[in-house]
């Protein structure tokens, strides 16, 4: 029986009519079955949740942000708590972003040049300078599984002549990325495809990136404020040319309908806020559909969110109760939706997996692939 290396991506099935496939990722820290939705925890938490907490939602890794995380508390304090993992209390595998998109982010307050980024820090005001080899050397300290390649992510909109300069220099920064990163062997170093809304621009991108055989592949610069429908054409131009056995990841996209179309199209790994941040603000996910708690007609509603969720939000609590929570402003109302939320959106992906494997993703998320708002 052979045994996986770190950063094998075995495919498990495959479906007959879409580019769907089922698979499973070896990381240092344990395993992800594919497709999976990563919860974000940015700045080395998933907001309002314990780590056994985002344990039970079965989410198998989760994210952290290099860009937070060098502000405050900085990588070196991390690194001799005994690196990310062990800070955090998480032993499962974890990605850490780049930090490229908040500091593009920072339109007022940075400075691009073909070096790297200067911006004020937002919360001292202190200058600060990443290149693609600072970027490295923070993740490297960080130790997560899979480290980000920093990057140029254009804005939506911008031209033609204005996504093709930041596509070039993505690739350049990509070049020194691997250059730069010192522990390949327990970190893999996905690149990042970025085109904007151009489909030729992202092949071509994505044709490049592919020479340099990377651990894994990322699709980047989406869900920056351009409709679906400018979306959906990148990313199913894209993924199905990326190598069969490498990870694909389609970077800030988490909701039902985006999810499908996407792993229609090849892609295994998502990554999205809103699970926690609707949490916060007191909506529920149910189904691919959105329930402000706030509302009057939650008020005597004595059902559970989600009859078929066992969350303990779902399987302890009323929909009464999380009104009453919400209105109130208590925290733990805060605290179950955005457990219900995370846990909602790891199901959904494991169904979809499981409909994979048994051959059925068609007739059980086929409807999810038209073109009807969600």
């Amino acid at each position: 029986m052979t045994t996986a290396k770190p950063f094998d991506l075995h495919i498990d099935a495959t479906c007959g009519h879409t580019q769907a496939r089922a698979a499973t990722f070896h990381t240092p820290h344990g395993i992800v079955e594919t497709p999976r939705f990563m919860p974000v925890g940015t700045a080395g938490t998933i907001k309002g949740l314990t780590p056994a907490q985002v344990e039970a939602t079965q989410a198998q890794m989760i994210l952290a942000n290099t860009y937070h995380l060098h502000l405050q508390p900085g990588e070196a304090l991390i690194a001799a708590a005994g690196g990310l993992h062990a800070f955090m209390g998480w032993n499962q595998p974890i990605l850490t972003d780049s930090g490229g998109f908040q500091v593009f982010s920072l339109t007022e307050l940075r400075k691009l040049t073909e070096d790297g980024v200067t911006f004020r820090s937002p919360r001292d005001g202190r200058k600060i300078h990443i290149t693609p080899e600072r970027s490295i050397q923070i993740q490297n300290a960080l130790g997560a599984d899979v480290i980000m390649a920093f990057d140029e992510c254009p804005p939506y909109p911008a031209t033609l002549a204005q996504v093709e300069a930041a596509t070039a220099r993505t690739y350049r920064w990509l070049e020194r990325c691997i250059t730069a990163h010192e522990r390949p062997a327990d970190q893999a170093l996905f690149g990042i495809v970025q085109g904007g809304i151009y489909p030729e621009l992202r092949v071509a991108a994505a044709a490049q990136l592919i020479a340099l055989d990377l651990p894994g592949y990322a699709i980047g610069g989406v869900s920056v404020g351009e409709p679906p429908e400018l979306m959906y054409p990148v990313v199913e131009a894209v993924a199905p040319m990326l190598p069969a056995h490498k990870p694909r990841y389609l970077m800030g996209v988490g909701t039902h309908r985006e999810m499908v179309r996407a792993i229609a199209a090849g892609i295994d790994l998502f990554d999205c806020v809103i699970p926690t941040r609707f949490g916060r603000h007191g909506t529920a996910m149910v189904g691919g559909k959105r329930l402000n708690l706030k509302n009057a007609p939650f008020r005597e509603d004595f059902t559970p969110l989600d009859p078929t969720c066992p969350c303990y939000c779902c399987t302890h609590f009323t929909r009464a109760y999380l009104h009453h929570l919400i209105k109130s402003k208590e925290m733990l109302g805060y605290i179950l939706l955005s457990l219900h939320n995370v846990t909602e959106l790891v199901r959904f992906t494991q169904r979809i997996r499981a409909a994979i494997l048994g051959d059925r993703f068609l007739d059980e998320f086929g409807s999810w692939l038209t073109d009807d708002p969600a």
